[in-house]
């Protein structure tokens, strides 16, 4: 096969290809021509970033024939050979396939031995991260104090996996996402290499959609020209990566604003229809009335939006749209977002989100002023009548005042606050009651087999599970389970799957326990109740058997009787 992707064909060949992280490559290049470059290095950042890129062009830079330079060459035999990977003293290695203690013993066994073709033996270890723990012990010495030729580079994208004991023996490089402003100036500059015409908006639309990696990027560009041809467009683009336009997310957006309910609707539609991705347009929504409000904000700060493109219709757009509307709009599609995960319908949910919106009140802009209703001759001797009697009325209650203020005060009509939709009234007395049956054995036994039944909850029904994995076991009975919820809203939410969560239980633990949910606190403040209740009982019951305590407080009473053990 002569054909190699885009990413392979234009991967970095020097430090000044690699997109977006001078910060890493300057601080290399000096150290590299200053002869002061360490023994250790971790590259850590998000995937198509350069981290392995970067990697091997510092291999090829320290053994380069005319070191020391601030970049390889690419011509030397060194440099060739490397690139090539014909040089076996470069040994770049996959960790996600080589993680036992045996792969890294063999690195160990190895690095002793001087290199045979270049200055110096550089290991490029990917995917660090996915090593074991007893991988890393044998690492840690080696990786402390190498040979004088050997040069660690360790690459990962979850550095947070790594031990502390490993990181803080090498230098560690953060690599960041790319601004999509760098992307689109290298897909540019490649695109005019190849001879390849691609239009800025869909240029723009694939730098979007890359997310911050180069080689995303390169990979759905490469995908666009298969589809198109020679001449990608931005519905190539599109089409490829099954987004949504920006005209679309305008019209959608004015359409729900302007509570047209219809268009709306009809525009969701056309996007379902056309096999867009529903949570990818969800996502670009969300992205999109977020650039709104940050424009909104801060009109000079183009830069750091991500989704939206300023044009003529996005700053009309802007100029309509109320801060309040986008704000709730954005809540209200996180929540669309998160319920769709668990749904075999996201249309519905978008759809009720739609609704949603297209309704709020909230819309109407914020000059806009209430029409004032027409006035007649009718209309004022009507409201004349009404202020006479008024009068009246009051000219007869001050006559009754003092009566009034000699009454005691009435309540204040004040509305209560009304309870959260998400509060919960804690059955107290039915907790008590199963307190009183309660039984270590029945406990244990729902502990035991309490992580096999999450498990199966989480198969059989996830947003049952979702409400009800940050809770414990707490009291049990022959018939009734008291669970322990770390959080309030947990509580009312387990009661809309309650029936679901026991026929689990119910096959887990091999008999039906009703389950009552209690908050956490709430929890430990009952218990203490209880034990102390139970303390003051067991005390009164040995005071009242004692027949010598009997004897005395027959003799002086209740009132004079003190008794100490």
């Amino acid at each position: 096969m002569s054909y190699q992707a885009l990413y392979r064909v234009w991967r970095p060949r020097s430090f000044t290809d690699v997109v977006g992280q001078s910060h890493i490559t300057r601080t290399l290049q000096n150290a590299i021509e200053q002869e002061k470059f360490s023994h250790a290095y971790l590259f850590s950042g998000p995937r198509g970033t350069g981290k392995t890129s970067a990697a091997k062009i510092f291999a090829k830079t320290i053994n380069c024939e005319k070191a020391p330079v601030r970049e390889p060459c690419n011509e030397c035999a060194s440099c060739r050979g490397i690139q090539d990977g014909s040089i076996s003293d470069i040994i770049e290695m996959d960790a996600a396939s080589h993680t036992s203690v045996e792969d890294i013993r063999e690195i160990r066994d190895k690095v002793k031995y001087a290199s045979s073709v270049v200055p110096y033996k550089v290991y490029i270890i990917d995917e660090v991260h996915m090593i074991s723990v007893n991988a890393f012990n044998a690492l840690l010495k080696t990786l402390e104090e190498p040979p004088k030729h050997v040069v660690f580079i360790l690459a990962t994208t979850e550095p947070h996996k790594i031990p502390l004991t490993i990181i803080s023996r090498c230098q560690r490089f953060d690599f960041k996402p790319i601004t999509s402003q760098a992307i689109v100036e290298r897909m540019r500059a490649i695109m005019e290499q190849e001879e390849i015409t691609v239009s800025p908006e869909a240029l723009e639309t694939v730098a979007l959609a890359a997310e911050g990696g180069m080689r995303d990027a390169l990979s759905i560009l490469d995908q666009a020209i298969s589809y198109s041809g020679d001449q990608v467009t931005l519905q190539d683009v599109l089409a490829v990566t099954g987004g949504v336009s920006q005209q679309v997310l305008t019209d959608i957006v004015q359409e729900m604003f302007e509570h047209n309910v219809q268009g709306a609707l009809k525009l969701l539609d056309d996007i379902i229809q056309n096999g867009k991705d529903p949570g990818r347009f969800v996502f670009d929504l969300i992205y999109f009335l977020r650039d709104l409000l940050l424009y909104q904000s801060a009109p000079s700060l183009e830069g750091i939006l991500e989704r939206a493109m300023i044009d003529e219709r996005f700053k009309e757009l802007s100029r309509l749209v109320t801060v309040d509307w986008i704000q709730h709009a954005i809540m209200e599609l996180n929540q669309c977002q998160q319920e769709i995960k668990w749904s075999n319908s996201p249309k519905v949910f978008i759809e009720i989100a739609i609704l949603s919106l297209s309704a709020n009140e909230s819309n109407q802009a914020a000059d806009e002023k209430p029409v004032n209703p027409v006035v007649n001759d009718e209309s004022l001797q009507k409201l004349a009548n009404k202020v006479d009697m008024l009068e009246k009325e009051l000219e007869k209650w001050k006559g009754q005042a003092p009566a009034a203020n000699s009454a005691p005060p009435r309540e204040s009509r004040r509305t209560k606050p009304r309870a959260s939709k998400n509060s919960y009234k804690t059955p107290y007395e039915k907790i008590r009651n199963v307190l009183r049956e309660a039984e270590k054995s029945s406990l244990k036994q729902v502990q035991s087999q309490w992580g096999s039944f999450l498990s199966s909850l989480k198969t059989a029904n996830a947003p049952a599970h979702a409400t009800i994995q940050d809770s414990k076991p707490a009291a049990a009975s022959d018939k009734a389970l008291v669970v322990a919820f770390k959080y309030e809203i947990h509580c009312s939410l387990f009661l809309d799957n309650q029936e679901t969560v026991e026929a689990v239980l119910a096959k887990s633990i091999g008999k039906e326990l009703t389950i009552i949910p209690i908050p956490e606190n709430n929890w430990q403040e009952l218990r203490n109740e209880y034990v102390n209740k139970q303390e003051t009982t067991t005390n009164q019951q040995e005071e009242t058997s004692d027949p010598l305590i009997e004897e005395a407080r027959k003799l002086v009473g209740d009132d004079l009787l003190e008794i100490h053990d």
